[in-house]
This record gives C-alpha cells, sequence and structure tokens, in this order.
C-alpha cells in the first residue's frame, strides 16, 4: 500500500496548493472561523437562513479543515475557508459586500505567517474577485505589505488573478442595507460626522489555523461599512488590528467595529498577552474584548488559535457567525451567544 507521505506532494500539488514536508504523526492541527459579528438574534433569521449560514460555515471550515488534515499549510487552509464564504453573497465579503454610499464595492483584506511574520494586505479594491487571493499575492510576489485601490488591482492583473466587474458584488439584500443607511444618514456632505447603528458595521470574514508543522496563519476579508465615503478603511487590512499570526503565541482574525480594532490594536495586543503574560487564549481573548475593547465603546469579537492548537471565540455583541475544529474532533458550528 502507497504511503500518504508519498502520494501528499503530488495530491497538493495538482490542486494547486503548497507540498510542505510530511507532518509527524499526531502533530496537533486547528481551524478556526468567522463570518462577521453583530447584531445578530433569532427574530433576525428564519430557519432557513439560520441553516444557511450553518450550511455554508460547515462547508469554508471542512475545506480548511481538509487540507490541514491532509499535512497541507496552515496559509492554504485559511485562504481555501476564506475563498468559500467570500463566494457567497451571505457574507461581507467579496461576492456578499456591501455597498459604499455612492452605490459601490471596495474590498479590503489582510493575511499574515506566523513562521515568518511576513504579511499581505490590500484596501479599498473594486475589482478583484478573491480579495485574499490578492493580499496572499501581495505578501508572497511583493517586497510591500499592504496596496490599495487602483495600484492593487494592477498588480493583481499582472499576477493574473481573476478580475470582474464592481457589479459582479451586486446583491439585492445589501442594496436594500445601502437603501436604509442613507435614509438615516440623511444629507451626504455630512456623513462623515454621523454614526450609524452597530449592524451598519459589522460584517467580516476571517479564518485562522495551525498546521501540523507548526504553523499559524490569520487572514481576514471584508467588504468594509455599509455606507461608507472617502475612502474609508477599516480593521481588517491593518496588519496588528484585524489580523495576527506569530509562532510564538497565536493567530487572529477579528470582526467588529473596524475603528475601535485599531486604536487598540486587538489581534496584536491578544497575542502580545499570550506571548508576554504568559497568559492562555481564553484569558487574553476575554480581556482584550470584554475588558478594554467594550468599556472603549468598541463591538465584535476574534477568532483566535494557539501554537498548541486550542481554539477560543469571544465576542460582546449578540452574535457571531463562527465555527472552528480541533484536529479531527467534533465539528461546532454557532451564531448566537448560547
Amino acid at each position: 500500500m502507497t504511503k500518504l507521505s508519498t502520494l501528499l506532494p503530488a495530491m497538493l500539488l495538482a490542486a494547486g496548493l503548497n507540498a510542505p514536508a510530511f507532518a509527524a504523526e499526531d502533530a496537533p492541527f486547528s481551524i478556526a472561523i468567522h463570518g462577521g459579528a453583530g447584531t445578530i438574534t433569532r427574530a433576525d433569521l428564519s430557519a432557513e437562513q439560520e441553516a444557511a449560514y450553518q450550511a455554508k460555515l460547515t462547508e469554508a471550515l471542512n475545506a480548511g479543515h481538509a487540507i490541514l488534515a491532509a499535512g497541507g499549510t496552515s496559509m492554504d487552509a485559511v485562504v481555501a475557508a476564506i475563498q468559500i464564504m467570500e463566494e457567497s453573497p451571505l457574507f461581507n465579503s467579496g461576492r456578499g459586500a456591501v455597498y459604499t454610499f455612492d452605490g459601490e464595492h471596495e474590498l479590503d483584506a489582510s493575511i499574515m505567517d506566523g513562521a515568518s511574520l511576513e504579511a499581505g494586505a490590500v484596501a479599498g479594491v473594486k475589482t478583484v474577485k478573491s480579495p485574499i487571493a490578492l493580499a496572499r499575492a501581495v505578501m508572497e510576489k511583493s517586497v510591500h505589505v499592504m496596496l490599495s485601490g487602483a495600484g492593487a488591482e494592477q498588480f493583481a492583473q499582472e499576477q493574473g488573478l481573476e478580475l470582474v466587474d464592481n457589479s459582479y458584488f451586486n446583491t439585492e439584500r445589501r442594496f436594500e442595507q445601502l437603501e436604509r443607511a442613507r435614509e438615516k444618514l440623511g444629507v451626504a456632505d455630512k456623513q462623515a460626522y454621523l454614526a450609524l447603528d452597530d449592524k451598519y458595521k459589522m460584517g467580516t470574514v476571517g479564518a485562522v489555523a495551525l498546521d501540523q508543522h507548526g504553523n499559524l496563519a490569520a487572514a481576514t476579508s471584508t467588504g468594509g461599512m455599509t455606507a461608507k465615503r472617502y475612502g474609508r478603511i477599516g480593521d481588517s487590512p491593518i496588519i496588528g488590528a484585524g489580523t495576527w499570526a506569530d509562532n510564538a503565541s497565536c493567530a487572529v482574525s477579528a470582526t467588529g467595529h473596524g475603528e475601535y480594532f485599531i486604536r487598540y490594536h486587538v489581534a496584536a495586543d491578544i497575542c502580545s498577552r499570550v506571548k508576554y503574560l504568559e497568559q492562555s487564549v481564553v484569558e487574553a481573548g476575554d480581556a482584550v474584548i470584554h475588558d478594554v475593547l467594550l468599556p472603549a465603546g468598541g463591538t465584535g469579537g476574534v477568532i483566535i488559535v494557539d501554537a498548541e492548537g486550542n481554539v477560543h471565540m469571544p465576542f460582546n455583541t449578540e452574535g457571531m457567525y463562527r465555527a472552528s475544529r480541533v484536529g479531527n474532533g467534533e465539528i461546532n458550528v454557532a451564531i448566537y451567544k448560547d
């Protein structure tokens, strides 16, 4: 019988993935994903909608888990999971991105490699089908960390990534959200001075993973804030705010009111507490999300995995679309606090 260690490189290469050295038996691995946090109540979702979210979260989780279980990299796993969600209109990323005030879509994404601390990010792109693929290309194929706007799209074209018309991201549900937001905001030229309810600010997808080689990765992708103007950029493409990974501590992807996650460098702060204070991911995550962020007015949540494969997914909102799996254990999918 041919051993998996012999077949694995060819299998991964055939799938267009990296082919690392075969991992040691029984090495820990884990993956966690999120699809956004915010005002999510059972009254907001029908049974059919809830089932649709759970099914898509499971699909995305399984895509990443399959790579990890086969000995693949955490980098490949987080990208695979996120791309499933980017292609779904259910989530505020890729296909389901929210509208800007002017009726377009501007997408952001970032990714970080815990082994090397290399990172890539893109902001304000309008024609790239998979922003997370572009963020990875920035990390691996350029000398930069972040590219934005037209320059990022030019780089995407040079890298052979799939480009689409901005209308590709149009969905009826998101347009209705824009119309409601415009009505609340009123006069257009005062938009920057007026605040919307949190339900217009919560929408991101993310993934964190530990592979069998002991490497962590984190990635985040979003359409940003409904009715945003002036090229507003949130925390999702900001390394240290919305995304962070370091093999010496943990990997984090965030979702919530981005301005607060930037001000409190949430993702990096959690991992610093794990690294320097030797806190568990539960202690560090709960401290930042509940004791630091919330009193300041920041709402949202994070997913975390540490170097031993422990997973924690704290949030201070009514709900957060989330799923996780540690090794070959149970698949955990949840939406509400309970």
